[in-house]
């Protein structure tokens, strides 16, 4: 059983950064992979990120160039620095476990709100 937990969301003007954390009750090192993904109001949750254990990075078209996945194997947690935010970016921020071609845990989410 792993449990991950999301945080560092909050109110932020455009332009502005945040990092969210993600903090695993498991060893990342030995993942697979972990994905950022998000849901905005009234739409499908869209993929972000995500990250191999080989740190191979992959990114949305739309958060390239502006998003950085990172982790800290030594604390267990995954990060998602977000740089010149959008009022687009706004949703609930989630992370999850790759396992095969889909996913065996999600953590709670956490709420980004970009406005100003």
């Amino acid at each position: 059983q792993v449990q991950l937990m999301e945080s560092g969301g909050g109110l932020v003007q455009p332009g502005g950064s945040l990092r969210l954390s993600c903090a695993a009750s498991g060893s990342i090192p030995s993942f697979n992979a972990m994905s950022w993904y998000r849901q905005a109001p009234g739409k499908q949750r869209e993929f972000v990120a995500s990250m191999t254990r080989s740190e191979t990075r992959k990114y949305a078209d739309s958060v390239e160039g502006r998003f950085r996945i990172t982790r800290d194997n030594a604390k267990n947690t995954l990060y998602l620095q977000m740089n010149s935010l959008k009022t687009e970016d706004t949703a609930v921020y989630y992370c999850a476990k790759n396992y095969g071609m889909g996913y065996d845990y999600w953590g709670q989410g956490t709420q980004v709100t970009v406005s100003s």
